[in-house]
Parts: C-alpha cells; structure tokens; sequence
C-alpha cells in the first residue's frame, strides 16, 4: 500500500509518548504530561522518560557534564560566524566521536550529549555576536544555566519558570519527522552522535522546526490590549493566516497549549508580552469562532511558545535551537528504545517512470 509521506502508516512500537490528536491528550511514559510538567523539574523529566522510573527525588546529573571537550570547543571557535545555530550544533554534535566518549554507555552517551547542546548553542551565538563565552555554572539549572551562558544574566525566576514549563512540554512527542530520523539511523547500528546529528538536520528543515516567528510577528502588532480586537477582525478580512492557531495534528486543543496558558496566567502581571498574549487568545478563538465557523481553530503550542520567548527577550534565531535543546530527550530515548528490538528500516517505493 502507498501512503505518501507515510502518513498515519504505524512503524514503531514504543514506551515512550503517545499522541492522541482527536482527544488532545499527549502523555509521557503513560501518563498524561500536565500531571507530569508542574511537579518535576526538566531534569527529573527526562529521566523519566530515559528510563520509565518514577523515583523523582534525584535526577540523572545533568549539571555533572557541563564541560565541553577541547576539542570541541576548538571547532565551534573556528566555524565562520555566518554559519547558522542550527548548523553549528550538528557539526559540534557529530565532532563526539572521539574514544572517551565511545566509552560510555549509550545511557550516560545521551545524558552527556543533552548536557551539551545548550553549550554549543550559546558558544556559538556568543561568539556570533562578537561576545566573550559565558562558562557553564554547575549550580544552576538546565534552564537557568541556558539563559545565563546566552546572556551573561542570571534569569529571573519568572523567565526561568517560563521557559522551563515550554521545554519539558517539547521534549517528546511521538514519531515526528526528526524523531524518526534518529531512529531510522539508529537502526542501522550506526552511533548515537549519527542519529543526533540527522535528527537535527531534520529538525532545521522550516515544516518541521520552523520558528514561531509569525506568531511573534502578530504579537508585536499589539501593542496594547485595545488594538487587538481592530488587528484580527482585518487580518480575517483579508484572508491573512492568524498564526499560532491550527495543527497538524491535534483536532482539539493542543494539551501543550493548555499548559503554557496556564503558566501565562500564573504569571500574569509579572511580564507584559504573557499579559497581551493571554488576553489576545481569547479574543482571536471568539472571533475565529464567530468568522470561521465551524473551523475549529484552537491554540496550538507555536502561540504560546512565541509569547515566552518573546518575553524574555529571546531572538527568532534562537527559536529552533532551543526547540531542539527539549527534543534532545526524546530523539535519544527513542534510539535507545530503537536498539532494545532493532529492525532496520527498509520500506518499499513504487517505480513511476518510463519503461525503456
């Protein structure tokens, strides 16, 4: 049977997401993620969804893995600053390939190289920007450590909470496109590095990782609370798409959504760009409602993503590296599954050309 795009064709068996778009329902390990996302930490998050178990009174030491190696941070040195986070990242992630590392297991492989993509990224926007490097600070969080080696600021807890509640709710999400890259190169009984390194050059591609930059676009054009409803109604006018509304996936509400709002609203008044974001979904789902019925267009997790990195003042060129610094997690939890009752991937294609 042909299905192109393999769409909603069933390749995997796994333990470790699973996505329901017609109930809006996403859960991590089994259980859904928005009892998950409030209590842990994005530490003891990915640990669980390393390794299933529920012990949450430690985390697997993230912090403890902080150093890139010389060699690495050699290279990301000498790569032209016109070259792209994106593409920095996968260089610097391919470049652990040396024998310490080959050591390890693949268990403590995927810790180590979670541990470090957030140093290569702020390595080389520092060094993009012409800044000196801000080391790794072991006493800090994953998330608060990211901020502070972009910025050379310790966070706020507000921005902190912010950021930290959109990665742990990014960090897996079933079969997407990068996810099964990494499994596809996985099963090939290549190395955890290789199948990082597809998942990131599949995860740069603008339909699968694109930055939420529309929906940042929109948000700027609110100044305040009272041009919001006069913005919409002409946009729908024109026929222009409301960014940050509709998904692939999710016939519903998109669950991650749901959180990020809540989050939005927890914090409301302690930031301006949440403040305008929350009282803009709500009138942009009564007008669409009201223009578009029947549509069922419903907050996707791009609107409220671009609401928080556009409150801590986050560039678009960031968006997509720290997408993928969340969805580190998941690729590696998925090659690790992948191997534990490996086939390779081998699908059929059908020839359409000409017979000569």
């Amino acid at each position: 049977m042909f299905q192109k795009g393999l769409k909603d064709v069933v390749a995997v068996h796994t333990k470790i997401a699973s996505v329901d778009g017609d109930i809006g329902e996403l859960r991590y390990r089994g259980v859904q993620v928005d009892e998950l996302v409030g209590v842990n930490t994005f530490e003891q998050l990915a640990t669980f969804i390393w390794t299933g178990e529920r012990g949450f009174e430690k985390d697997i030491g993230l912090n403890q893995h902080r150093v890139l190696p010389a060699h690495i941070i050699a290279i990301i040195d000498a790569l032209p600053t016109e070259i792209s986070l994106m593409d920095a990242m996968r260089t610097g992630i391919s470049a652990y390939a040396h024998a310490e590392y080959k050591e390890k297991t693949i268990e403590d492989q995927a810790v180590l190289l979670t541990a470090a993509l957030p140093m290569i990224v702020a390595r080389h926007y520092r060094n993009q920007l012409g800044l000196p490097v801000v080391e790794a600070k072991k006493d800090l969080s994953h998330t608060a450590n990211y901020l502070w080696m972009l910025t050379g600021v310790i966070p706020s807890v507000v921005q902190v909470e912010a950021l930290e509640t959109y990665l742990k709710l990014t960090m897996e999400h079933g079969l997407n496109a990068s996810t099964f890259a990494a499994r596809v190169t996985i099963s090939t009984e290549s190395d955890l590095t290789a199948a990082i390194t597809s998942a990131l050059g599949t995860m740069k591609g603008p339909l699968h990782g694109g930055a939420p930059s529309g929906v940042i676009s929109m948000l700027n054009e609110f100044k305040d609370p009272s041009q919001i409803h006069r913005i919409v109604i002409d946009k729908i006018v024109k026929g222009e798409k409301i960014m940050g509304f509709g998904h692939r996936i999710y016939k519903t509400e998109d669950p991650r959504s749901i959180i990020l709002r809540e989050k939005c609203l927890e914090l409301q008044g302690k930031d301006v760009w949440l403040d305008i974001a929350t009282i803009a979904e709500k009138e942009i789902i009564e007008l669409l409602a009201e223009y578009k019925p029947g549509r069922k267009l419903y907050t996707n997790v791009e609107y409220y993503a671009a609401a928080i990195m556009r409150s801590i003042n986050m560039p678009s060129e960031l968006f997509t590296p720290t997408f993928s610094i969340a969805r580190m997690v998941g690729w590696t939890a998925h090659a690790i599954e992948q191997l534990e009752d490996n086939t390779i991937f081998r699908p059929q294609s059908i020839y359409v050309g000409e017979i000569k």
